[in-house]
């Protein structure tokens, strides 16, 4: 499933893509996320604060949007280095963010885990089909979604 990096090397002169973005990062750093990025796309403030939590106690730069628009707005101003995305969203579907995200050629590769209260079969097949790096169900075991995102990120 997964995806891999973001693609750097696209070229893509969309207005929906950044120009100038940094690479990957490199060095041993004392915290797993010191310096990366991490979008949270979740509408429901006490599951992006419990995100939140986790993963800036492990040094990860977090920011959190609560619509699929902002999330597509604000990954066109900048990639980050994983999307942590809710499918529930009050505008647009996360799988709909994803689809978008995955046709835009600088955005293609961008690790996104799927994240959803709907662990059917069905909704696993959904994410998959749309791009998702990575499918969990809430609720999560935060070990585990530190792990993902830290692998994700090559952190």
């Amino acid at each position: 499933m997964g995806h891999g990096g973001p693609d750097q090397a696209s070229g893509d002169d969309s207005p929906f893509c950044a120009q100038g973005q940094a690479g990957p990062r490199s060095g041993e750093d004392a915290k797993r996320g010191a310096g990366r990025r991490v979008l949270v796309v979740e509408d429901e403030p006490n599951i992006s604060e419990a995100i939140r939590f986790i993963l800036s106690r492990d040094g990860w730069q977090v920011e959190m949007i609560g619509t699929g628009e902002g999330a597509l707005d604000r990954i066109a101003a900048g990639e980050p280095d994983v999307v942590i995305l809710d499918v529930m969203l009050p505008d647009l579907s996360g799988y709909d963010v994803l689809r978008t995200l995955r046709v835009r050629p600088c955005t293609a590769r961008l690790p996104v885990i799927v994240l959803t209260a709907r662990g059917t079969a069905a909704a696993r097949e959904t994410a998959r089909d749309a791009g998702a790096s990575v499918f969990m169900a809430k609720p999560f075991v935060n070990s585990e979604l530190l792990s993902v995102v830290r692998q994700l990120a090559g952190a």
